[in-house]
């Protein structure tokens, strides 16, 4: 064997492993830091491109346009939480417990990624039809999840039966999207995860009455 051939077969000319880059999550993560910082309308493509450290080009290959990169953030995020919570609570048959799980997941993971929390809080206002469709469908699917821990509250008579789950639902959702201001990047707090789900879970449960002797 020639001197040519052996160092074709040397582990030196071994051409190494690609190393997977998921350009779609770090798309999405870039999105999410740019929507929060400069909001949805200001915001554009080379902006997330830029913050991503992809060509501007690569993103059409993942996404039609910026309210697709959007609505993907949104049905990612909040996709994953839904699935999260349902196993998290799967085996509790405590009503009570169970929106402290919920309260806890969803706090937590936006105490855990600001952008996110800020996002939620501003776009999934809009009246645009897109967003609209997924509040009607992904988004619902979620805060359903808190209605349908009303209604076995109900079932089991822990919860008053004068509540409408589906008023309740967003009014829960409601208090955790508002509390979760206190994380996002223009507030400083020194309120803790566990002492701000105790807070909303004893405002919710117990309301602000005192306990009549």
């Amino acid at each position: 064997m020639n001197s040519h051939s052996s160092n074709f077969f040397s582990p030196l000319f071994v051409k190494p492993a690609m190393k997977t880059v998921n350009k779609h999550g770090k798309i999405i993560t870039a999105a999410t830091k740019v929507f929060a910082k400069k909001g949805f309308f200001n915001a554009r493509i080379s902006d997330i491109a830029k913050e991503a450290k992809v060509a501007d080009g690569t993103i059409y290959l993942y996404f039609d346009n910026k309210f697709d990169i959007l609505l993907s953030v949104l049905e990612e995020e909040i996709g994953k939480l839904t699935e999260q919570i349902k196993n998290a609570i799967a085996d509790e048959t405590d009503p009570e417990k169970m929106l402290a799980i919920f309260a806890r997941k969803h706090l937590t993971a936006m105490k855990k990624n600001k952008n996110l929390a800020e996002v939620i809080q501003v776009e999934l206002r809009q009246n645009d039809k897109l967003v609209k469709e997924f509040r009607n469908t992904t988004f619902q699917q979620y805060i359903n999840i808190v209605s349908d821990i009303m209604r076995e509250g109900q079932r089991q008579q822990i919860f008053r039966n004068d509540i409408w789950p589906g008023i309740a639902k967003r009014a829960f959702f409601g208090a955790l999207d508002e509390v979760s201001r206190v994380w996002t990047v223009s507030l400083e707090t020194n309120y803790s995860l566990d002492e701000t789900i105790n807070q909303v879970i004893t405002i919710f449960l117990s309301g602000l009455l005192p306990d009549k002797k």
